[in-house]
């Protein structure tokens, strides 16, 4: 018997599984265990077809471009922003990595060949330059909130009677060497006598995100606690609650009109070394007027 031949529409193939209903032709059957093999299902080209065809089509479209929506908004943390901002204040050499595959997939970021010894780097694009503008405009808010803030700690201490130095360059005695540390307030009594100095540090943080990384580095802390009988956090309002932060710093929480204690700092035995007084000699105090010419003690 001569073989049977196919339409000349072609065979479309059909993995048959027992118990489950198979289309052949325009008929159903059941295969139950039978042994036989059924025949291919031939497939007619037809309106229906290339309706499907288009549709899977569409289909793909769609999901590349709801993939490329994703790199897009995975492409804008910090690390990708860094990143991109590397290569648009250097040659743009290609890093081969994850961060680089985000910023080409998200149009933020491009190759580029140079004809004249076929190196490739990568380039900028006007998507890039916009998004790195908007950081730089985030991290100037972000600035600006830190200042002011660190500006009210100051004056609250001023009015206190205390003398202010902001952001002093200092190094404290941690463990076995020295640590350098720059704390936004580190302020100290505005007396005579050396054991009643009661140096304090204030750490201000005004995003959520900065107190985490802060609070991950414990030798920055215990560099601050080295100085200070006194260590606070000053938090913007909402951006942690005070079981977030360690026990051994005091809480602040600045509210519109005041700065509202949350924890009050332990108190800790330290006293100032002559490095300290260098440093502080070199940098710029603010004080308010001495009442007379005897300073209290």
């Amino acid at each position: 018997m001569p073989p049977r031949k196919n339409h000349p529409g072609g065979a479309t193939s059909v993995a048959a599984v027992p118990g489950t209903d198979v289309v052949v032709g325009t008929r159903a059957r059941s295969i139950r265990g039978s042994r036989r093999k059924p025949h291919a299902a031939v497939g007619v080209p037809g309106a229906a077809a290339m309706a499907a065809g288009v549709a899977s089509a569409d289909g793909a479209v769609a999901d590349a471009g709801a993939a490329a929506g994703d790199h897009a908004a995975t492409a804008t943390s910090r690390a990708h922003l860094r990143r991109l901002r590397q290569y648009f204040r250097s040659a743009g050499w290609p890093c081969h990595d994850n961060l680089e595959i985000d910023l080409l997939v998200a149009g933020l970021a491009e190759r580029a060949t140079h004809d004249a010894g076929g190196l490739e780097t990568i380039r900028v694009t006007e998507a890039g330059l916009a998004a790195l503008a908007g950081y730089r405009q985030q991290n100037r808010h972000a600035l600006d909130s830190h200042d002011a803030l660190v500006a009210r700690i100051a004056q609250q201490l001023v009015d206190e009677g205390r003398v202010v130095f902001r952001g002093v360059a200092l190094r404290a005695k941690v463990e076995a060497g020295w640590k350098p540390v720059r704390p936004d307030v580190f302020s100290i009594r505005n007396t005579s006598h050396d054991g009643h100095l009661a140096p304090f540090v204030h750490e201000v943080k005004v995003s959520r995100a900065d107190l985490l990384t802060d609070l991950r580095n414990a030798g920055k802390r215990a560099g601050y606690q080295a100085l200070s009988q006194q260590f606070w956090y000053v938090l913007a309002e909402g951006i942690a609650e005070p079981a977030e932060i360690p026990e051994d710093c005091g809480v602040i929480v600045a509210e519109p009109g005041r700065l509202r204690v949350l924890r009050p700092s332990p108190v800790r035995d330290v006293r100032l070394v002559t490095l300290h007084w260098l440093q502080l000699a070199k940098a710029r105090a603010e004080y308010g007027p001495d009442d007379d010419g005897q300073l209290p003690l």
